[in-house]
């Protein structure tokens, strides 16, 4: 018994001793929720390549810094050649890389991000896997701060985010945790609609939600979808204007979609 209890001790103290995985030199993220992280976290010299859409500032909220990145355009083909030590992108971690060996790099998949709670534990896990928790944690407490230091919403209301086509965003979102956290009460949920569904105009029209919601440049008719928009019957419903790229994906711009949302909501004019 006390040969068995020596030997579990020693186990224990060499597990404990192990040194923690080098941090990765070559970097690849495979989306655009994945880039803000590793534009924020890593190391300009450990990033190897973003997502395809790391360019596009309708996607990326970072794109001002991705610019200096090279940016996929076939990640099934290109990854291997890249030669990364980690791949940080979709769920099911390889995210159809094709050919993708076990074992030649490590994998983190991140799914949407749909509340401020699941941003602060994604920011943890790639802030551990780049090699950098201390900034992690750094990044977390300034977001923090800054929602805190939020003004109080002014006045209440219920809003719809509402896009092209008339789909409207509803519970269990992050867009819908921006709304409450702004005073705003999510028209979806007095609907009892699901996280994404369609409300034609006429529904639209009765419910008569105190604001919209609306992408940031929706105020160009490109198609039928945007032109549904702008009918005449919607003119009246004081607009709140968020760019995309701040909701699309967790991430540090969330206080930023929070702090416009707050300031938008309390200087339209009343109904």
């Amino acid at each position: 018994m006390r040969r068995k209890i020596i030997a579990a001790l020693l186990a224990f103290s060499l597990t404990a001793a192990a040194p923690a995985p080098a941090p990765p030199r070559r970097i690849v993220s495979l989306n655009t929720c994945a880039d803000q992280y590793v534009l924020a976290l890593a190391d300009p010299g450990q990033i190897a390549a973003l997502s395809p859409y790391g360019h596009d500032p309708e996607l990326s909220a970072a794109v001002a810094k991705a610019r200096r990145f090279p940016v996929l355009k076939r990640p099934a083909e290109e990854v291997l050649a890249l030669r990364p030590d980690l791949v940080i992108g979709f769920p099911d971690g390889a995210g159809g890389v094709v050919g993708a060996p076990d074992g030649r790099w490590r994998k983190l998949g991140l799914a949407s991000a749909d509340s401020f709670a699941a941003i602060r534990t994604q920011i943890r896990q790639v802030a551990a896997i780049v090699g950098h928790p201390a900034r992690g944690e750094a990044l977390i407490a300034g977001m923090e701060r800054d929602l805190a230091a939020l003004p109080r919403p002014k006045r209440g209301g219920v809003a719809a985010y509402y896009q092209r086509r008339g789909y409207m965003t509803g519970t269990g979102t992050l867009v819908d945790e921006l709304m409450r956290r702004a005073g705003l009460v999510n028209l979806a949920a007095k609907l009892g609609k699901p996280a994404l569904a369609q409300v034609p105009l006429e529904q639209m029209i009765a419910a008569r939600p105190d604001y919209l919601i609306v992408e940031e440049g929706s105020e160009a008719i490109v198609d039928q979808g945007t032109e549904m928009l702008h009918h005449p019957v919607l003119r009246s419903i004081p607009r709140i204007r968020v760019p995309q790229s701040w909701t699309v994906c967790g991430g540090p711009a969330y206080v930023q979609a929070a702090r416009s949302i707050v300031a938008q909501a309390d200087a339209a004019p009343k109904r």
